[in-house]
């Protein structure tokens, strides 16, 4: 174990980006997605002859610049958490090597799938994630309609072994901005399947997949920039020509409401609390799959896609 290295600590809170990563992000990036969000709406609705929900792009711009307000005021108190990480970390990984870099990837890659995954998989994270799929409709503004609650949720915790490893904190929050920010172009039906770049890497075939409730379609395709770990984990599934992804959520009433997008899968959980029966079920309620109610009477993925086989007769 490492003792506290004050020097190093302060030398990655100097690098600039945990602390101004939001600001940076609200003055330079947030206006250029918001501009090419705002001119593919323009070009759909010219497309489909004035049939484009403004509501649905309205919701999602207001529901991202709360949750950069909410990241940029809690920022030191998260990147705080992996600098206290690193002090305990076995070892140093050095990043003047190339390899350390390939390392650093496919690192930040891997626990970004474990957190996307566990974000639809395990309900206590899913009422945040579930925001970002609340949408019926599948467009660029959608990139930036994220949880306010990822700090309640402990996203955060999927990089502390990271920094345990020895990866150093800044690294490993620069890394998972550029993962983050590259999954921008991946929302919007314009750009059509790929071939074998879809096989490779996250495309927006690949996303169109992963945010459809299509049970055939629900939860696959966690990859952040590559698809490797949805093959190694067999999560991974290829847009079918013949069966159109359809958005939203999983038996979720339709909202224009920011508030009730954001905070609506949270008042549902404590719903449930209040009517549980024993503690294993107040339990289950939180961290067992999204949809999950006593008896199998609730709406999991798994329930879904075998009641999906059962109408088409397999």
């Amino acid at each position: 174990m490492h003792n506290i290295d004050r020097a190093a600590v302060a030398a990655h809170d100097e690098s600039g980006f945990p602390m101004d990563a939001n600001r940076h992000y609200l003055l330079l990036v947030f206006p250029v997605f918001l501009l090419a969000a705002l001119c593919e709406a323009a070009y759909l609705r010219v497309r489909r002859a004035g049939h484009y929900d403004w509501r649905e792009v309205g919701s999602s711009l207001f529901i991202a610049l709360g949750q950069r307000a909410i990241g940029a005021a809690s920022a030191g108190l998260v990147f705080g958490v992996l600098v206290q990480a690193w002090t305990l970390r076995v070892w140093t990984i050095p990043m003047d090597r190339s390899w350390s870099w390939v390392l650093l990837v496919l690192a930040v890659e891997f626990a970004y799938y474990w957190q996307h995954r566990c974000s639809h998989e395990i309900r206590w994270f899913w009422a945040t994630h579930s925001v970002h799929h609340s949408s019926r409709t599948f467009c660029l503004a959608n990139a930036d309609r994220l949880g306010w609650t990822g700090q309640v949720s402990g996203n955060i915790l999927f990089l502390v072994p990271l920094c345990l490893l020895g990866f150093p904190p800044a690294y490993l929050a620069g890394a998972l901005a550029v993962n983050l920010f590259y999954q921008f172009w991946l929302h919007t039906e314009i750009i059509g399947r790929l071939g074998w770049f879809d096989r490779l890497l996250n495309s927006p075939s690949n996303h169109r997949v992963h945010h459809a409730v299509n049970p055939g379609y629900l939860d696959c395709n966690y990859g952040g920039i590559l698809m490797v770990y949805d093959h190694i984990f067999r999560s991974y599934r290829s847009e079918d020509r013949g069966e159109p992804c359809r958005y939203g959520l999983v038996g979720g009433k339709a909202s224009y409401n920011p508030l009730r997008i954001v905070f609506g899968e949270w008042l549902a959980a404590v719903q449930d609390l209040r009517g549980a029966r024993s503690l294993r079920d107040a339990a289950k309620f939180l961290f067992a799959a999204p949809g999950w109610h006593p008896g199998g009477a609730g709406s999991t993925t798994a329930r879904l896609r075998e009641q999906a086989r059962f109408s088409r007769g397999i």
